[in-house]
């Protein structure tokens, strides 16, 4: 368990630097939308969903609907479903903070987890992971709330951060995996979705077609190698 706990802290540190400012980032945002120290750290310790933090913001200073925060929340992070298929075999023997772990597999602690070499460790290792890369979120998230009502800011453009944080996950799993042959065609079905059905309309229907293309994809490639 030692080896688990100092391997995920070591790979921790890699998510910490865009934690601490994106973290900071939301916290900013929440202050300047007139919300204090409380509600940032129950929104990053029980949703703990960046992107969708982000667009929280919005919804809890326009008294959105529950039916409207439900369909946004769905819309942006439908994306987790394919994460978790990707870990069912994973984490399908965890007897320690299983459940936890789930919970708090976000997009950079997936990045993380995906292609471990779990050679050397035990399954502990995807909690610690995922708790220390909690920790650093609620640290930059705290941080933020407490700068935003001390330091002047101007909140302007924050919102981008997590659209810059995607598209560097992006290329840093391009640069790691010779198999583009997926990223090209999802690219290709969220372009041609987003062109079809507008900005408003295109999320879910481009997610269910990219779920069904790596579908036929892995297919294809089993009946090949068997």
């Amino acid at each position: 368990m030692k080896n688990a706990i100092k391997e995920a802290f070591r790979d921790s540190l890699h998510i910490l630097p865009g934690y601490l400012v994106l973290g900071l980032g939301f916290g900013v945002l929440m202050g300047s939308r007139g919300f204090g120290f409380l509600p940032v750290l129950l929104s990053s310790v029980f949703i703990y969903a960046g992107s969708m933090q982000y667009v929280g913001v919005d919804l809890l200073s326009s008294s959105a609907s529950l039916i409207t925060a439900f369909f946004m929340t769905v819309m942006v992070n439908i994306r987790h479903l394919f994460y978790g298929i990707g870990m069912l075999k994973k984490y399908r023997d965890m007897k320690m903070g299983k459940l936890y772990s789930i919970f708090a597999l976000t997009d950079e602690t997936f990045s993380l987890v995906c292609n471990k070499d779990m050679s050397g460790l035990d399954e502990s290792y995807y909690f610690y992971v995922s708790l220390f890369d909690q920790i650093w979120w609620v640290s930059g998230s705290l941080l933020g709330s407490i700068l935003g009502d001390v330091l002047p800011f101007d909140s302007a453009g924050i919102d981008f951060s997590m659209t810059a944080l995607f598209i560097v996950i992006v290329v840093e799993q391009w640069k790691a995996n010779k198999d583009h042959l997926p990223v090209i065609l999802t690219f290709l079905i969220s372009i041609s979705c987003l062109i079809l059905f507008g900005r408003d309309d295109f999320l879910i229907l481009a997610m269910a077609l990219i779920v069904i293309m790596l579908m036929g994809i892995r297919k294809i490639r089993g009946e090949k190698d068997a």
